[in-house]
């Protein structure tokens, strides 16, 4: 499972150092580029919590081979696109492989390890190996992309997704009897929370584009409102809804997942302002800005040997509250040495406080999200938690570097007006997972 999760999240930052290389081969210039990232992301957010409800209808281990089968197949197209929409389309196809296969992944995790010690220590591996997932995948672009060309950053994980074909058939346990009718899949809802989004970030994107007609940004917002609108009519009326009406009344999993949504923006954003600083302010090349990342890595590998004790030692409400601090600390770190204009070195600091960041806070979150579940909930509780991740790390860097890196809309320095929304954002989840006093419930449990 955390094979699968590696590559999955190497897949969303894989592509950011190649993106340049990407756009001279398929002659695409511009903002049209950042569909290559964002359109992975955001359909593989705005389709998880349909995945989730696939697992928990088709069976956990049938839903993870699908979805890792067309996450696989996907990798494979994007390597071979001739084409800049053939590129783009194999994203929107890897995106959704993910929708399906993660949570399968993450509910097998949730139900064959017991609440306590053992799921802490389970959670802690998985969120670890993502995490580094994502950091390596800047490396693995620079070094790829310098010697194999960047159709390889695709490529390469075929082979290992196949291992976790064959893996998945011997040692996950087999599905109960499938037990999806027709009618229970809630298909326009899971539309219009995956086009949502994608219209809000393309018009937030546009908004820094000064050839963009203000008309169509307008549009494109409008757009966004509608289909959030038509998301809730259609949940408060559909018989089977991608969200239940009693996952919703459960305020400790509501505030679990808006503070994951706001402080992976945070964390998302602080990866690509390394990427720039490293690369504009410093003139690094993409190698040498990926390597310069490396103790992010190995900070995270160590954190995840420590979560997991103090997670039952301080309880959940305290590892989060630890890392929202210390991923707003490190958000400091960056502006003040963007201010400074400081050397490579004086990003160390804030790399270790994104590690315990990452560590404390993803897995805290991920462990209140999941508590109290069962075989029928599992899914959807994995989705959720998912799609708030990968959703609000999405939407925070459209909002965060969008507005900071926009110079029509301000005079100041980009990389510090990115960093203070992104701690505006880090309180707020502080205020929201700090106001809930049923966190008492998962503290025991992690206990």
């Amino acid at each position: 499972m955390s094979l699968l999760q590696f590559f999955i999240a190497v897949d969303v930052t894989v592509v950011n150092v190649a993106l340049p290389t990407i756009g001279a081969d398929l002659g695409v210039h511009g903002h049209t580029l950042t569909w290559v990232v964002v359109g992975y992301t955001i359909t593989g957010g705005g389709l998880l919590m349909l995945g989730g409800r696939l697992g928990d209808l088709l069976g956990h281990r049938r839903t993870l081979l699908v979805g890792t089968t067309l996450f696989g197949a996907a990798s494979l197209l994007a390597g071979l696109a001739p084409t800049f929409p053939v590129l783009v389309t194999a994203r929107l196809l890897q995106g959704a492989g993910e929708a399906v296969a993660l949570p399968a992944a993450m509910a097998t995790i949730v139900l064959l390890f017991p609440e306590g010690p053992q799921r802490s220590r389970a959670l802690g591996v998985w969120a670890a190996v993502a995490s580094c997932g994502l950091v390596l995948g800047f490396v693995l672009s620079g070094v790829i992309t310098a010697h194999l060309g960047w159709r390889w950053t695709f490529l390469m994980s075929v082979p290992f997704i196949l291992a976790v074909i064959g893996a998945a058939l011997l040692l996950v346990p087999a599905d109960r009897s499938a037990s999806l009718e027709r009618g229970r899949l809630d298909l326009p809802g899971a539309a219009l929370l995956t086009a949502c989004p994608l219209l809000f970030v393309y018009a937030v994107v546009a908004a820094g584009e000064s050839t963009t007609s203000p008309w169509t940004i307008l549009a494109a917002l409008a757009g966004a409102a509608a289909a959030a609108a038509g998301f809730v009519r259609i949940e408060a009326r559909s018989p089977h809804p991608l969200v239940p009406p009693s996952f919703l009344a459960d305020r400790v999993r509501v505030r679990a997942n808006l503070t994951t949504m706001l402080l992976s923006g945070a964390l998302s954003t602080s990866f690509l302002l390394f990427t720039f600083y490293l690369q504009d302010r410093l003139d690094m090349g993409p190698l040498g800005a990926g390597l310069t990342m490396l103790p992010l890595a190995a900070a995270l590998i160590a954190a995840s040997v420590l979560v997991p004790r103090l997670l039952g030692r301080w309880g959940a409400p305290v590892c989060v509250l630890a890392g929202l601090a210390s991923t707003g600390g490190a958000m400091a770190v960056i502006a003040l040495v963007a201010h400074l204009g400081g050397g490579a070195a004086w990003l160390l600091p804030g790399m270790l406080l994104i590690a315990a960041g990452m560590a404390f806070g993803l897995v805290g979150l991920q462990y209140v999200a999941v508590s109290g579940t069962t075989d029928a909930d599992a899914g959807i509780a994995s989705g959720v938690q998912r799609a708030a991740d990968q959703l609000g790390g999405a939407t925070g860097v459209a909002v965060y570097l969008g507005l900071g890196f926009a110079p029509s809309l301000h005079p100041w320095d980009p990389f510090l007006i990115a960093s203070a929304l992104a701690v505006t954002g880090l309180i707020a989840g502080a205020v929201i997972i700090g106001r809930s006093a049923a966190l008492g419930k998962a503290d025991q449990q992690a206990t």
